[in-house]
């Protein structure tokens, strides 16, 4: 008798557990979630305080403006949470490394992640250092705490679970799969409101189709990320040196 395969699972640890699954319960996701797809476990942080005032904060050392998370609290938090060491432990901060698709693919692949939800004017430093956890940021901006962000991540991953979306290849042909912004899209009816659906996207020839469409991602990342063009043409440079 064999065990059923372990579901990939989320654990989030944050004050507002509330907050969760939010929007990762509808949809795809929600689908997926309830059909035992994937699993996610929302962990209160301010359970693991000992006061009697479950105190979780307190003022900067060094002064300044806010309050942080304590380094105690939170540590105990992550080791009741008794997380596998295979399993990535991640912190949701705008000073964090970028999050790429290529990283969602990795995360996708793997059991799971912890994923921290900071709060305040930050985290200690010294948990972060303590228990490992990589700094992850969606953006150049700054959100009231990291759970949003980490429901950006999770949905990101979950849709490229196995079963969770209707057809494989919809995963593989979208902005970032190849280092390119996703080209257009169309759909019936043909015309409107005088625009038409590009005529080569309905001549049937599969190979001008799809050579349309990669002149198109090609066309939108240069203009609109010139960072990802430049990269990808830099993967391309060194292709064919190695080729070569």
């Amino acid at each position: 008798m064999t065990s059923e395969p372990t579901p990939w699972r989320a654990t989030v640890l944050t004050l507002f557990p509330d907050m969760f699954p939010g929007p990762l319960g509808v949809s795809l996701a929600g689908k997926a979630l309830a059909g035992g797809l994937w699993a996610l476990e929302a962990r209160d942080i301010r359970a693991s305080a000992t006061d009697r005032h479950r105190s979780v904060d307190d003022t900067p050392a060094g002064g300044g403006p806010g309050m942080v998370l304590r380094a105690d609290v939170l540590a105990a938090a992550i080791d009741e949470a008794a997380i596998a060491s295979d399993r990535p432990h991640l912190l949701m901060s705008p000073r964090g490394r970028p999050l790429t698709q290529s990283q969602v693919v990795d995360l996708a692949a793997g059991p799971g992640p912890l994923i921290v939800c900071g709060r305040f004017e930050g985290i200690d430093q010294r948990v972060i250092e303590a228990r490992g956890l990589e700094e992850v940021s969606i953006g150049d901006y700054v959100l009231s705490g990291g759970e949003i962000a980490a429901m950006a991540l999770i949905d990101a991953c979950v849709r490229l679970l196995p079963g969770v979306m209707g057809k494989q290849a919809s995963g593989t042909e979208e902005s970032f799969s190849e280092g390119l912004l996703e080209y257009p899209q169309y759909t019936r009816p043909q015309e409107f409101e005088g625009r038409q659906i590009p005529e080569i996207l309905i001549s049937g020839d599969h190979a001008k189709v799809a050579a349309w469409r990669l002149a198109q991602s090609e066309a939108l990342t240069q203009s609109r990320r010139p960072d990802l063009w430049a990269r990808k043409a830099a993967q391309r440079g060194t292709k064919s040196t190695t080729d070569g």
